[in-house]
């Protein structure tokens, strides 16, 4: 049988694929898309990846930005209310954000020239059986279409039935970095929050704006505001609504500069945060796997989809190789080994977009504008988010964590 095949050509993916052919594995990934597409159509998304997915690019040897160029460094708070919190934290080891437009190409590119193959068709559900004929192993790395239906919705990690916040994420000229160089997290209570992020794209280093909207709120219009049929009357919209609920933003745009950078350079609507089952079994006896977008979707707020996907590529990998049989075990085997992270990941985004924010994570918010070690620990475990979930996972957790650090 020919090695292992893999529907999708995302960071999950291509980091699976990678992995695999660097030890020798034979892997061919299925895509609807080919890289010339992926690099002409519209934005995907404005993800960063910090810096334990940086170190597994590195290891792939698929680390072709150089830091001092490309990365940032931290995070820059800003908490509004009638006395805002405003406080930086600060990573171990830098991030970095890089249009998907240019990173996933380029990606497929090294896994092509390492002998990895590279089938360009659509592969929908009722596909895969056929396809597990052919492969020693499944791998579904994508949620498009019916594919992951493939694999029941967990009600135990996906609390909400519709999307928590409405979101208008796009690249934007005009905005001076901050300084240090870094992400700007502002919240606007009871309409949502403000991700200003430095990226890297077809127009070169400018900024993603992705507005979380809390629906029902002053900004759930953003969502639904033409771009395409006024784009002055949108960009004029999007600065005000900056001007009133981000200040900390708005106050480095240069209004005279201000647009986007181009009309694909835009992404409109929502996500419904899901954790499916690890694997299914299929009609013929044959099993497969969910990576990706298949197995955990998470609200962007934290930006933790594409690390987290990184991660359990990783895992599921080192799996593979140590363990080449495609049984259910093989298949357990995964799930028990990535069940921490990719669970905590799941339920730290849940808890940040809950409405109104519980008192624990406002409390652990008041103690880091007052404490750097704390605020810089919070940081840093955007990398990590199990441990950032030992500490957030209950209020009595928090208030104990928060007693270690003299935080009462």
């Amino acid at each position: 049988m020919d090695g292992i095949g893999i529907v999708g050509a995302g960071i999950a993916g291509l980091h699976l694929g990678l992995l695999l052919r660097r030890h020798g594995v034979p892997v061919t990934i299925y895509s609807d898309r080919t890289p010339e597409q992926l690099a002409a159509g519209r934005m995907l998304n404005s993800v960063a990846h910090h810096h334990a997915t940086v170190e597994r690019e590195r290891e792939l040897g698929v680390d072709h930005w150089d830091a001092e160029e490309y990365y940032y460094f931290g995070h820059h708070h800003y908490l509004g209310g009638p006395q805002p919190l405003v406080f930086p934290g600060f990573f171990t080891a830098p991030s970095r954000a890089i249009d998907y437009r240019i990173y996933l190409p380029r990606l497929l590119e090294d896994f092509v020239a390492r002998g990895g193959e590279f089938d360009v068709r659509p592969v929908q559900a009722a596909d895969v059986t056929l396809l597990s004929e052919r492969h020693e192993l499944v791998v579904i790395a994508s949620g498009r279409g019916t594919m992951s239906a493939m694999f029941p919705r967990r009600a135990d990690k996906s609390p909400y039935d519709t999307p928590q916040r409405k979101l208008c994420v796009g690249l934007y000229e005009g905005v001076a970095p901050s300084e240090p160089r870094g992400v700007t997290m502002s919240v606007a209570p009871g309409h949502g929050e403000l991700l200003e992020i430095p990226i890297f794209s077809a127009a070169g280093h400018v900024t993603a704006l992705l507005f979380e909207n809390v629906p029902g709120g002053d900004l759930e219009m953003l969502a639904e505001l033409s771009y395409d049929e006024d784009p002055a009357g949108f960009e004029k919209v999007v600065l005000e609504k900056a001007r009133q609920h981000h200040p900390a933003t708005f106050e480095r745009i240069d209004p005279a500069r201000f647009r986007l950078t181009g009309p694909l350079d835009l992404l409109q609507g929502g996500v419904l945060p899901s954790v499916r089952e690890d694997y299914a079994r299929l009609p013929n006896g044959r099993y497969v796997v969910a990576l990706g977008d298949a197995h955990v979707v998470v609200d962007p707020v934290i930006g933790q989809g594409a690390n987290c996907a990184s991660y359990s590529a990783w895992e599921l990998g080192r799996t593979i190789l140590e363990d080449p049989n495609f049984d259910e075990r093989f298949c357990r085997k995964v799930a028990d080994r990535r069940r921490n992270r990719v669970h905590a990941t799941a339920d730290w985004t849940n808890l940040m977009i809950r409405t109104p924010p519980p008192p624990h994570l406002l409390r652990m918010f008041g103690a880091m504008a007052q404490h750097r070690e704390i605020a810089d620990e919070f940081t840093e475990n955007f990398s990590w988010p199990d441990r950032q979930w030992d500490i957030l996972a209950t209020p009595e957790r928090v208030e104990r964590y928060l007693a270690r650090h003299g935080a009462v």
